[in-house]
Formats: C-alpha cells, structure tokens, sequence
C-alpha cells in the first residue's frame, strides 16, 4: 500500500513544502493544522487528489486535541509510515515582563509536550508492527541560546534532547527517530526577523533536504549544512566572547511587538 505520511503545522511554510514533497514521492497525506480550510484550499490549488489526503484539526498545544486527532487518523486512512512532527511558533521575550512568562508556557506547549503528543498515538502501533519514523523538526537556535530568544532556543534545544531520549527509548523495535534541525528558511515565520540571516534557504530546497534526510533515516541532520558548521564553531567558543559577539544583535520580535 502507498505510504501514509503524518505532518502537523501543515497550513504554511515547511509543513506544506514538506507535504508537497511527500505527495510528489507518491504517498498519501494526513495533514493537520487549527487553519483546515487553509490546508483545503491549498491543496485544491496544488491539484492534490481528494482521496490521497485528510485534514485533520488540532491544536498541538491542547495534548488532547492532537491526541484526537492521530486517532482520527488511525480511523479513517490507518497507521502512518512516517509521522513529522512540524508544529511550532517562535516569539522573542523579556524575562522581566510578566506577560512572556505565559508566551514562554505557550511555546513549550507547542513545541516540546506538543511534539511527544504527535508522536503518542503512533509509538505502540508503530513498535507492534516492527517499522516506522518519527520526526521532530528542531532548530539550529536549539545549539546555543541568543539573548531574547530564550523561549524558542530552549524550546529547540528540548527538542533535540528529548528526540534523542526516544531514539534510544525505540532502539530495537523498528522505529526510527529522525532530528532534522533547519537553519534560516524563507517561510512566513521567518520574514518577520529583524535581523540577518544567513544562507537563507529556499522552503522548497529545504524540503527536498529534508525529504532525502528523511528517507535515508539519518537521526540528526541540519539543513543547510552550512548552518550546521557555524553551530558547531559557536558551541565551541568560549562563553566570554560568544556573549560579547551576541550582545548587540538585534531581538526576536516579542508578542507584544
């Protein structure tokens, strides 16, 4: 039978390149995003075929309403191969504002006890059958925290960590755990940056990247591999000069902005 891929944020940005891509590779969608309609029309715009796709509502950050939703998805197109883990938002903050406090809780609903839930309903499933990926969508910002991206840069970083804990959790089963972390990609998000970006990368390159890496099972993987050198010069340089080089780079956009 066709694969059965299982993508959250699917409204925009990498979700939707991701799911174009996967499409394109012959495989069936469940897609799920709180914009549905938005999915919907998208998907009538990009002539994808009425019975190779669902749209599933959820709000990843509401633990029973994805939970509902990789339900439904079991119900109505079966256990999917690969199920990627997509949903995220990314807003700046001041520790000192009472109000970033909330955004902060926010962001990790969303990005971290989010994710696990994606993941819940397939894991058994997924683990009885004796194959299956599942993929956590972190970020370079996960390697070293910038000053006023203190939510989103350990929220990455959780990311990583806890994927890592549940590729060793799923050693032996048949299920594979996949990190991919991009760089700076030209979505929605990140047009609202302040600040430069370097090696911007087109969405559609980044899922064709993602895709292969995907494929290939590769457990940890940064797109484009440019970004994964800087990271990894940046985690290597002393704290006294990382913090003098970043102190006057400009901040990610608070909510309130």
């Amino acid at each position: 039978m066709t694969r059965l891929v299982f993508i959250t944020g699917a409204s925009s940005g990498i979700g939707q390149a991701l799911a174009l891509a996967y499409y394109r590779g012959g495989a069936r969608l469940a897609l799920v995003a709180r914009r549905t309609e938005e999915v919907r029309a998208w998907a009538e715009v990009q002539g994808l075929a009425a019975d190779r796709y669902q749209a599933y509502f959820a709000d990843v950050a509401e633990i029973d309403s994805i939970v509902q939703a990789g339900a439904e998805c079991l119900r109505k197109q079966g256990l999917p191969d690969v199920v990627i883990a997509n949903a995220g938002i990314s807003i700046g903050m001041d520790t000192k504002e009472r109000g970033d406090l909330d955004v902060m809780a926010r962001l990790f609903a969303t990005n971290n006890t989010g994710l696990a839930a994606t993941f819940h309903p397939f894991v058994a499933a997924m683990a009885a059958r004796g194959s299956g990926t599942l993929v956590g969508i972190g970020s370079v910002a996960g390697i070293r925290g910038l000053p006023g991206h203190g939510a989103y840069c350990a929220s990455k970083a959780a990311v990583i960590a806890y994927c890592e804990s549940l590729r060793g959790e799923l050693q032996g089963t048949g299920v594979r755990v996949v990190t991919i972390c991009p760089g700076y990609i030209d979505t929605p998000l990140t047009r609202k940056n302040p600040y430069r970006m370097p090696f911007l990368m087109p969405v559609d390159e980044f899922a064709r990247k993602a895709y292969a890496a995907i494929d290939a099972q590769t457990s940890y993987c940064v797109i484009p591999w440019q970004m994964g050198w800087v990271a990894k010069l940046l985690r290597l340089l002393p704290n006294a000069l990382f913090d003098r080089l970043f102190q006057a780079r400009p901040r990610k956009l608070r909510q309130s902005s």
